[in-house]
């Protein structure tokens, strides 16, 4: 099968929103009168990103979410794709699952591929996704204020968990490794909290690499600093609540650094007004997204992460870093 013909069995499909799709040197898209193209691009390495025993379908899920998830930080409602993907040969049966999950979660935020490009070489994904936001209403990093409530949405420290155990640093019973993997592999991204947040967040950011290395990214923009409730935090961890967590031996401490800096959650961090907490609130219920405060930005730069008493802890939790 050659180049083309890949490309026109598991990925053209009509345009049906994009002004022109697949099939020409450029795609047009015609954002509507008023909007602002909101625009982000993530590429996933094998080896680097993913394991290569991810099944291809949940690659091809995740390779859109993880973009979809930047649209959602910026509070813009996804539009088109495209997608870059290098592979070592033409692989049909990993087409096929990859190109289901891909567009099962494409056609589920409406987001049409409108292009790309395709080679041989090791197997590489990029996605540069397009979304349209109000003029003037994107959520940005740089908003957020003194006194403002830090939030973030569902669990976190899940798929560190899981990339752990597949490095053998830790053991997980079966029960638990299932999920923890489905949360590495097979991410929720968090749109229609990032819509919703608009006008009610102050600043936002998706935790892409760690909890803590994440927010430092909006502290900085910001020019503030933060206090994070690292029992708040850690009690994210979805892993601590099944039962089989009973048996699996892990301390405290562990869960702990997952939720603070293990990355690959693809959830939002997000501050806000203490005044709309109410707001927040109606947010999370109208997204379906479950939100946690977890800290307050304050004046003083850096990050304090301190317990249940206040005491600062000295415990270093890095981030992850691709050249790190």
């Amino acid at each position: 099968m050659g180049e083309f013909d890949l490309i026109a069995r598991y990925f053209t499909r009509p345009a049906k929103r994009a002004a022109l799709g697949v099939g020409d040197d450029c795609a047009l898209l015609a954002p509507a009168p008023g909007m602002q193209l909101a625009v982000s691009s993530d590429m996933l390495v094998e080896g680097r990103h993913f394991l290569s025993t991810v099944e291809p379908a949940r690659l091809g899920h995740k390779a859109l979410a993880v973009n979809l998830s930047d649209l959602a930080a910026c509070g813009a409602k996804p539009l088109a794709f495209t997608l870059a993907l290098s592979m070592p040969s033409v692989d049909e049966p990993w087409l096929a699952g990859f190109s289901r999950g891909l567009l099962a979660l494409a056609d589920e935020y409406a987001c049409e591929l409108i292009g790309g490009d395709t080679t041989r070489g090791p197997l590489n994904i990029c996605i540069t996704v397009f979304g349209e936001v109000p003029a003037g209403a994107a959520l940005l990093r740089s908003g957020a204020r003194v006194g403002d409530d830090i939030w973030v949405s569902g669990t976190l420290g899940d798929a560190r968990l899981a990339l752990e155990a597949f490095r053998g640093t830790l053991s997980l019973p079966a029960p638990m490794l299932k999920q923890a993997r489905l949360r590495m592999e097979q991410p929720t991204p968090r749109v229609a909290l990032g819509l919703a947040l608009r006008g009610v967040a102050t600043a936002a950011i998706d935790v892409s690499d760690g909890l803590l290395g994440d927010l430092v990214h909006v502290l900085l923009a910001s020019r503030v600093g933060a206090r994070i409730d690292a029992d708040a935090v850690t009690d994210l961890v979805a892993a601590r609540r099944m039962p089989s967590n009973a048996e699996s031996g892990l301390a405290l401490e562990t869960f702990r650094t997952c939720a603070l800096s293990g990355g690959d959650d693809y959830e939002l961090a997000f501050t806000a007004r203490p005044t709309a907490r109410d707001a927040v609130e109606q947010v999370s219920l109208a997204s379906h997204t479950v939100v946690t405060r977890i800290g307050t930005v304050e004046a003083e730069p850096g990050v304090r992460v301190v317990d249940a008493h206040g005491t600062p802890l000295t415990q270093r939790f890095p981030s992850f870093d691709h050249f790190g």
